[in-house]
């Protein structure tokens, strides 16, 4: 394994600072309304939301984002309107913004606030690495730190949440591969489901996490 790959598995390791712990994409809310209540149900619940929402955007905007003369600031608009709720757009930007300022120093990369999947392209781009494995790495620590968001918030054991991890390692594969060839118009899903509970998640009286 050479140094760009142990990088780009650094950069985009849930434990990166970018604050990726405090956010869990309406997902508390779909715990709480017991719509999420098991593993079997979260399992369900993230396969949607890699195939068909945020997941699926993020990891189009990511290829775009990773190609030769990419125009990070027309993605970085395109980004911001994928975002279908006010805390989606937040979490976003502000884990974009906290990746673009660390990545910089380990990668020259620019420090400029962006996007977290335009900020990630932007960093990992000259890496030269394939865009399938940056984008297989992305969606991996994505679904990861909505498993451990699980964890805290219901009875899901450590074991059980790895479990689930490692049944959708076969589909974030296929989603990677699809979205390295993908174009501006694969954008696009219907996780309405997903899309509701970020909307509900604003109007919770308690709760843990930002988003």
């Amino acid at each position: 394994m050479d140094g760009a790959r142990l990088l780009a598995v650094q950069l985009l390791s849930p434990a990166f600072p970018t604050g990726a712990f405090a956010y869990a994409q309406g997902l508390e809310w779909a715990m709480d309304a017991a719509l999420v209540g098991d593993g079997a149900a979260l399992a369900e619940w993230l396969g949607d939301v890699l195939e068909y929402g945020s997941g699926w955007s993020d990891a189009v905007i990511l290829s775009l984002s990773l190609r030769p003369g990419a125009d990070h600031l027309g993605l970085d608009d395109l980004a911001r309107a994928m975002c279908l709720t006010a805390e989606r757009l937040t979490e976003t930007l502000e884990q974009g913004r906290a990746f673009a300022a660390t990545s910089a120093a380990l990668t020259g990369s620019s420090d400029a606030p962006a996007a977290l999947p335009v900020a990630v392209g932007r960093a990992l781009s000259g890496l030269d690495l394939p865009r399938a494995e940056v984008i297989a790495l992305y969606l991996h620590g994505q679904a990861l730190n909505l498993i451990q968001a699980a964890v805290r918030f219901m009875p899901l054991g450590q074991a059980e949440g790895q479990r689930i991890l490692a049944a959708l390692s076969p589909l974030i594969l296929q989603l990677a591969a699809r979205a390295a060839e993908a174009s501006e118009a694969d954008l696009g899903g219907c996780a309405i489901g997903a899309d509701l509970a970020q909307a509900r998640h604003e109007t919770m009286q308690t709760r843990i996490f930002r988003t």
